[in-house]
């Protein structure tokens, strides 16, 4: 029920030993050297719904259950990235996530007695293919990025990015269009 959008109670002893479960596997693949990239890949493929290869997470990386993130293929993590998945994370292909970048699905009740007693829900998180996301983002629940979007550093996503846009700020919004104009020149080999 928690990725159906509707409020109720979340804290029960089954999601506590889910939670702990995911939390040390996390704790297992943070902790081992960037050199055992075999037992690191291993721990993120049994820890995520879904992966599919290449792909590159850098240490720290957390989320609160994994099963519930899928994606793509030619991913890169970057150093601190979160993902609170109590609702559905789709990734795509070929998607870049810069550093201490947050994607949360989980809303608590504004009331302070209800969040106390774990009233809460969850809303999906979708990153097209061919994304940038840069430094410090949030991402926030039930939000859709289109593909070849760009986000820009420190930014906190509110609402949909169309596909094809750069779009900063706090809140985010779409600045322009990505163009051929944008296509790097005099690029050396």
């Amino acid at each position: 029920m928690l990725r159906a959008g509707i409020w109720s109670h979340y804290i029960n002893d089954d999601i506590a030993a889910r939670l702990m479960a995911c939390e040390e596997k996390c704790f297992e693949f943070n902790t081992l050297p960037p050199s055992r990239l075999v037992e690191r890949r291993a721990i993120i493929e049994s820890l995520l719904g879904g992966i599919r290869q290449p792909f590159t997470i850098h240490s720290p990386f957390h989320c609160d259950f994994g099963f519930n993130i899928r994606i793509g293929s030619g991913f890169v993590g970057n150093y601190n990235l979160t993902i609170l998945d109590e609702a559905e994370v789709c990734i795509g292909n070929n998607v870049f996530i810069g550093p201490n970048t947050g994607i949360y699905t989980v809303e608590h009740a504004f009331d302070a007695a209800q969040r106390s007693e774990g009233i809460m829900k969850a809303r999906p998180v979708t990153i097209g293919n061919d994304v940038w996301i840069c430094a410090n983002t949030i991402i926030l629940p039930g939000v859709t990025i289109g593909d070849g979007a760009v986000v820009g550093a420190g930014s906190v996503v509110r609402h949909d990015i169309p596909p094809h846009t750069f779009a900063a700020g706090n809140p985010c919004r779409t600045i322009r269009a990505i163009t051929a104009d944008d296509k790097a020149t005099d690029i050396i080999d």
